[in-house]
């Protein structure tokens, strides 16, 4: 698969203290204690064990008395712009490795009360039943080196915008609206693409978590963004390419039974012969592209990724894609996968869910700062030792409001 920048780092990587990094991301808050208690949090985040508690990380990394109200002001009230500095995260990680994706990652953030910003009651495919939750998606840079999420969003529920008086309380801006989910990733992609200096890399993303494969797909081939996205193997799908008013020409079928056993189009399209085996642990999985097929109601043309074993009569996963080169479509269901593990780490050891607070610039604020404790931690090439998260206690003054 080709890269759209070669690595600028060397191996091992340039090494970069916490506080040089701190002051990459963070060096536009206006405030010099807002930029102190910006490189606490991220110490606090990256080295406290356990829940990332406010208490917790203050009493990790300080030991005064009034540190944890000071870290608890500076998230959840202190009034500093999120943007900037996730912008300054992207571009830190772009600097410092080849990136190969960008995926598109939902996450679910379980809630005992009804106070946090956008909280409600969903299903949750993870825990089988309905469950009282913050629902937020990220885009996180799929890198040579590591995977850095570098933006966020957080779904509304309709009930959350229309309610003047939850709207005062979260401090709800006037652009925050009841957007699916797809549509909240669709905005990430836009902004990366307005400060992306270079070709688009592919989005990987799975419709099946964000409930809307026709909107996603379309929304992405109108930009011109190339993508692979997992779709549900029951998904319709059109034989042969799109073709202006005749899009509805071609037989309807399941995806994922014409990546399997569909014969017309194996006619009609040789391509979806070319597939290749990978064996690990003495199996071996089938991969196979098809030729072109089209969405009954969508304007372009794409291909159906699946993997499957020989030996089952459907395919383990199908994916949906504008991009014809299967070994660059191995590669980037890979950094799916591995993403996924990047979202496990983020929960368990950099503090993704312990945001305690309910507005919605703390949600941001902390988002952000898990964002940039992770990427320092993928791509720093540093070791943290114990001593590196403590600041002197001289250094720590209450935070700006």
């Amino acid at each position: 698969m080709t890269t759209n920048r070669t690595t600028r780092m060397h191996s091992p990587y340039r090494q970069m203290t916490i506080d040089a990094f701190s002051r990459d991301v963070f060096g536009h808050l206006p405030r010099q204690d807002q930029r102190r208690w910006a490189e606490t949090y991220l110490r606090g985040l990256i080295g406290t064990p356990g829940k990332k508690s406010v208490r917790r990380m203050a009493a990790a990394v300080s030991g005064g008395p009034t540190a944890s109200q000071s870290l608890h002001q500076f998230v959840s009230a202190s009034p500093w712009l999120w943007d900037p500095s996730r912008r300054a995260l992207a571009d830190w990680a772009r600097q410092r490795a080849a990136v190969r994706a960008w995926n598109l990652v939902p996450v679910v953030a379980p809630k005992r009360g009804e106070h946090s910003v956008g909280v409600h009651r969903r299903f949750d495919p993870s825990a089988g039943r309905v469950i009282n939750c913050q629902v937020g998606i990220g885009l996180l840079l799929s890198t040579c080196c590591g995977d850095v999420p570098v933006d966020w969003r957080l779904h509304l529920p309709e009930v959350w915008c229309q309610d003047r008086e939850l709207r005062r309380r979260a401090r709800i801006p006037d652009s925050g609206d009841a957007r699916p989910l797809w549509a909240l990733g669709m905005e990430l992609v836009d902004t990366q693409v307005c400060h992306h200096q270079e070709p688009t890399p592919p989005v990987v993303a799975d419709a099946r978590e964000l409930l809307d494969t026709a909107s996603l797909v379309n929304g992405l081939s109108h930009r011109g963004v190339r993508f692979i996205v997992t779709v549900p193997g029951t998904l319709v799908v059109r034989s042969g390419p799109h073709h202006g008013a005749q899009r509805r020409a071609g037989t309807g079928s399941l995806a994922a039974r014409l990546c399997v056993v569909d014969r017309r189009l194996q006619r009609g399209a040789p391509a979806l012969a070319t597939a290749s085996r990978d064996r690990h642990r003495h199996t071996a999985a089938m991969w196979t592209l098809s030729g072109p097929v089209h969405l009954p109601h969508g304007h372009h043309t794409m291909r159906l990724l699946a993997k499957w074993h020989p030996m089952h009569p459907s395919p383990a996963r199908v994916w949906l894609t504008n991009i014809a080169d299967l070994d660059e479509l191995q590669a980037l269901v890979t950094t799916q996968a591995r993403v996924g593990t990047a979202v496990q780490t983020l929960r368990e050891r950099f503090g993704l869910l312990d945001f305690e607070g309910r507005s919605f610039p703390g949600w941001h604020h902390h988002m952000t700062l898990v964002s940039a404790a992770y990427g320092w931690h993928r791509l720093s090439g540093s070791t943290p030792d114990a001593h590196d998260f403590a600041p002197p206690l001289s250094e720590l003054q209450p935070a700006g409001s």
